[in-house]
């Protein structure tokens, strides 16, 4: 079942955070800027929404780095080894993450968001608005783990 396809970026996003880093995203202002062979018109009408899903390319993460079978998330031998599939990490097969963010307001090509996990420079390949319709609309299950995982994640 191996097929190759291409994907372009749509835009890159512009922030202060030039590290990778696990925690305390919350804050994080971030501009995404579409890409010059987009016209300004393909966000036009994102600013009546309060958020956007914002899926994105981990640029930074090496070849040598991916993972493709089970491991403890965040390499914590104290939550239990899980599936690459069954975790968030970055360091997925095919390098995409997928945030959920709250819209700031548009200027232009400028899409000004808070708190996108991404670091500067990171490439767009898509921008969704969020319709509540989409969300789950019934209880969400998570492992314990997950949730000690997230405990500072979105800390401001």
């Amino acid at each position: 079942m191996k097929s190759q396809i291409t994907l372009t970026p749509i835009a890159s996003v512009q922030n202060s955070r030039v590290e990778v880093e696990d925690d305390n995203w919350g804050d994080v202002i971030s501009i995404l800027v579409l890409d010059p062979s987009l016209p300004e018109d393909a966000l036009l009408g994102i600013e009546s929404f309060s958020h956007a899903e914002i899926i994105f390319y981990f640029h930074l993460v090496s070849d040598s780095k991916i993972e493709t079978g089970a491991r403890h998330p965040r390499n914590n031998p104290d939550w239990p080894k899980v599936g690459i599939l069954s975790q968030r990490g970055k360091n997925r097969p095919n390098r995409l993450g997928a945030t959920i963010v709250k819209i700031l307001k548009r200027e232009g090509r400028h899409l000004h968001v808070q708190g996108l996990d991404a670091v500067n420079g990171t490439p767009i390949f898509d921008i969704k608005p969020v319709l509540r319709e989409f969300l789950p609309n019934e209880d969400v299950r998570q492992p314990q783990w997950a949730t000690e995982l997230m405990k500072n994640y979105w800390k401001k």
